[in-house]
């Protein structure tokens, strides 16, 4: 597991998905049901793991899988 840091935006690609914008520049699709992780804008900070082989339609960046989030 892994702490991620950055801002949760929203992307209308693909009809729409939420992405954390790590502040080290990396983009990640996130992937997650926590509330915080549905408000554009909102400071986080992701214990996940990042998943290189998951498909998806969003091709914003690998996909982040979500195990616990908190504002920073």
């Amino acid at each position: 597991m892994a702490k991620f840091r950055g801002t949760i935006r929203h992307s209308a690609l693909e009809g729409g998905h939420f992405q954390l914008v790590a502040d080290d520049g990396t983009t990640y699709e996130v992937e997650g049901s926590d509330a915080i992780l549905r408000r554009d804008g909102a400071r986080v900070e992701i214990d996940g793991s990042v998943d290189r082989a998951a498909l998806s339609l969003a091709m914003t960046g690998p996909r982040l899988k979500v195990k616990s989030v908190k504002t920073a």
